[in-house]
């Protein structure tokens, strides 16, 4: 029987260095809990992967941290929240945080009414996703860009090269000519190329990300069911990957800005 306790640790996954943008997050605001953080880097992206691939995955990512006695998990991906979180909520006990794009706080923010989102293939094509644009656009105009090869980039550690800045502007530029002035993140991939969409779109475009209002939740979540860990000193986080290739670990370790060691992971 499974044993989580105060102490036990939060497991955090994504399909590769994404999630590493929401555990960053997570470790600063909520420095006493112990982390857990599984890169699926043999499957990434999974925006890429069919239907029933993301939710073996997510199942089995899911079910290991469950014996590892995780008292939460959250779904660092917003591929993998849109297309399994519910029927993981369904089979799991334990809080199940994801990520979803921030819609309703870039429409509350638009003083023209025009979103711009920035998702993989397989977010763009989710009925979960289309349903949360439809829920909060509030007569917005909310203009869906998928960025097919870009998550392939950022996880090769392309996201400086010449070719990953042509990338995204062409994924920006019919954002920009719809005149835009909100850019949702819906991926957590994204984010480390941050900087080279706001040199692409200027000053008058606002860049929305998740790890914020992701943290937000897990410790509202933590709270809520009296989980959150009351030591006096730092939690440990612990980081597994099923990507063993030597530049892949100083991918991620540059990301994370400390040298990182990893343990094999399934």
């Amino acid at each position: 029987m499974q044993t989580q306790s105060n102490n036990s640790p939060i497991g955090i996954f994504d399909s590769g260095i994404g999630g590493l943008s929401i555990a960053k997050c997570i470790t600063e605001q909520l420095p006493r809990e112990n982390i857990i953080y599984v890169a699926d880097s043999k499957y990434a992206p999974y925006g890429e992967q069919s239907f029933e691939t993301i939710i073996e995955r997510v199942n089995t990512i899911a079910q290991w941290f469950i014996e590892q006695q995780c008292k939460a998990i959250v779904v660092a991906c917003n591929t993998a929240t849109v297309n399994a979180i519910d029927q993981l909520r369904a089979q799991v006990s334990i809080p199940i945080i994801g990520v979803e794009p921030a819609i309703k706080p870039a429409v509350a923010l638009s003083k023209n009414k025009k979103i711009g989102v920035l998702v993989t293939s397989a977010t763009a094509e989710n009925p979960r996703f289309i349903s949360l644009i439809n829920q909060h656009k509030n007569g917005s105009s909310v203009f869906v860009q998928p960025c097919p090869g870009l998550v392939n980039m950022i996880e090769t550690g392309q996201q400086g090269s010449h070719e990953c800045f042509a990338l995204l502007t062409k994924f920006l530029s019919p954002l920009l000519a719809s005149n835009i002035d909100q850019l949702v993140l819906g991926c957590t991939h994204y984010p480390f190329v941050s900087e080279q969409i706001k040199h692409i779109v200027g000053n008058n475009v606002n860049l929305l990300e998740t790890a914020q209002p992701v943290t937000e939740q897990l410790s509202r979540q933590l709270k809520q069911h009296e989980i959150v860990n009351l030591s006096d000193s730092c939690g440990k986080i612990l980081f597994y990957s099923n990507q063993h290739k030597a530049n892949h670990n100083q991918l991620l370790s540059s990301l994370w800005s400390t040298q990182l060691r990893f343990t094999s992971f399934i």
